[in-house]
């Protein structure tokens, strides 16, 4: 099988190793893959792939596989992660519950703004 992640396909990118002299050699950098079964509780059933610790991250912020699949960027997804999308999508619909489906929203730091003084 390819060094895919099955749901956001972070994959192998080439680079260059540069030595102490500068020279320069073509190299991989392979993706950080594991192996991991998620229960999806709309479908009621696990769900094993094989994805990058980063993508893991992300699915991690957003609580659940079924929160991510719903709510992530659609083209950003691979083809078998848009098919599982449009599964939970359809189950929910058949619920009732898809307004239910929590959506993450990054909070952003406030901004403290710099007052100057005034000699006076």
């Amino acid at each position: 099988m390819s060094r895919k992640c099955e749901l956001l396909s972070v994959g192998v990118m080439s680079g260059n190793k540069v030595s102490h002299s500068n020279r320069k050699t073509r190299r991989r950098f392979l993706p950080n893959l594991k192996t991991l079964s998620f229960k999806s509780e709309t479908l009621g059933a696990d769900i094993s792939l094989k994805i990058a610790t980063s993508t893991l991250r992300t699915v991690n912020k957003f609580g659940n596989i079924d929160n991510f699949l719903v709510n992530y960027r659609y083209s950003k997804l691979t083809e078998s992660a848009q098919k599982l999308r449009r599964q939970i999508k359809k189950k929910l619909i058949k619920s009732g519950t898809l307004s239910e489906v929590q959506t993450v929203k990054e909070k952003k730091a406030p901004i403290k703004a710099k007052v100057a003084k005034a000699a006076a």
